[in-house]
């Protein structure tokens, strides 16, 4: 077999030493190079190549040490964000998994002489938590990207603005349980006493408050005589009317129960999500990443993904794609079409645009769906609603 055959014993024995990673003691930074044994790293150093890369880091070697120190940094921080997010982890871990790249920077070619040194180095720029523990130091990850901060400053905002409606329930329950027991006088019971002209005669008692007078004086007959049976009648006429006088106060006087309801429809009317995409409506593309193929052109939502994210068709070339709801606008289309309400109290009806208000940048349609259908709804701002497909 000749010298540079493929499948020679050799070449296969080099290819399989060459894999994986090898002695650090043999690597040459400068040069990106790995040797496999002593006698390689000394040809290598002895080379013309590495020579020259010499020189030009004796011109200015603190340039390259920060080149290799930020390269070591941005690795170690972009694979602590991806691989393990904002827990909490112990930084041997995050360093043998980042050393198990064989084209990873060393760090002995970097400011930080060891893990610890640079770990401490983390915690006092504020890019990572760290606490030291009898198992060593931990780490945690700071996300400081915006777009996370917005989230989560929306959901803490929206958290708040639901501790305040509860609140507000409970202050106006409370204050209707108190005017209720304002307005209603305590009756007190009044005791008689129990006399009995004649002991033979039996002793009957009712329990209706309506019907007590014509029970006492029927007492004085006998309890299963005729005259019994028709006071009694008598007496539950007598008490109808009464009851029902009470019924129509009752009628005209609102419950609390009644304007704890409105109160509640009240305030889902007047609620507003900070996610607007509905299946169906046609949308804009805003974002400039895509190119200009994309970029202020129509589409039409075919999916919505966890209320945030869409699966969007070009109406153009029909192209599909996937985006968030920040790289797209809401569509106005003109009076008479047809649009959905994205957000506040009539969302996911569908209406007519009757007229656009330009200087408010609000429009006013007419609901056509739902049991709201005929409303007409005022001021509802351009991003509320859009148009259908």
């Amino acid at each position: 077999m000749g010298k540079s055959d493929f499948l020679s014993p050799k070449a296969i024995a080099n290819r399989i030493k060459s894999k994986g990673l090898q002695k650090l003691r043999w690597y040459c930074q400068m040069c990106q190079k790995q040797c496999r044994d002593e006698n390689g790293f000394k040809c290598h150093c002895m080379s013309e190549s590495h020579q020259r890369q010499l020189l030009l880091a004796s011109e200015n070697p603190q340039q390259f040490m920060d080149y290799f120190s930020e390269e070591f940094r941005n690795d170690f921080l972009e694979l602590l964000r991806r691989r393990f997010g904002t827990k909490r982890v112990h930084n041997n871990i995050v360093y043998n998994e980042y050393i198990s790249h064989r084209e990873h920077i060393h760090m002995n070619a970097t400011q930080w002489e060891t893990l610890t040194d640079f770990t401490k180095w983390l915690g006092r720029e504020g890019l990572c938590k760290v606490d030291e523990t009898p198992k060593g130091w931990y780490i945690q990850y700071i996300d400081r990207d915006p777009e996370t901060i917005r989230r989560q400053q929306e959901q803490e905002r929206k958290k708040k603005q639901d501790l305040d409606d509860e609140e507000k329930t409970a202050k106006f329950i409370e204050q209707q349980v108190r005017r209720g027991l304002e307005g209603k006088e305590m009756e007190k019971p009044v005791y008689t006493e129990l006399n009995r002209e004649n002991e033979e005669e039996k002793v009957t008692f009712n329990l209706n408050k309506g019907a007590s007078t014509s029970i006492a004086a029927s007492s004085k007959t006998s309890v299963l005589g005729p005259n019994a049976l028709k006071m009694v009648e008598g007496a539950v006429k007598r008490k109808e009317p009464a009851h029902s006088s009470g019924q129509s106060k009752e009628k005209k006087k609102k419950s609390a129960l009644d304007e704890i309801m409105e109160l509640e429809e009240e305030k889902k009317r007047t609620a507003r999500r900070d996610y607007w995409l509905q299946p169906e409506i046609v949308v804009k593309i805003i974002t400039k990443k895509l190119g200009e193929k994309y970029h202020k052109k129509k589409a039409v939502v075919k999916e919505v993904i966890d209320k945030y994210t869409a699966v969007v068709k070009m109406i153009d070339s029909g192209d599909k794609l996937k985006l968030d709801q920040t790289h797209l606008e809401t569509v106005i289309p003109a009076p008479g079409k047809k649009v959905m309400v994205l957000n506040g109290g009539y969302r996911g009806n569908e209406g007519i645009l009757e007229s656009i208000n330009e200087k408010r940048f609000s429009a006013t349609i007419i609901i056509d769906s739902g049991p709201l259908k005929g409303r007409r709804v005022e001021d509802i701002q351009y991003e509320d609603i859009s148009k259908l497909a």
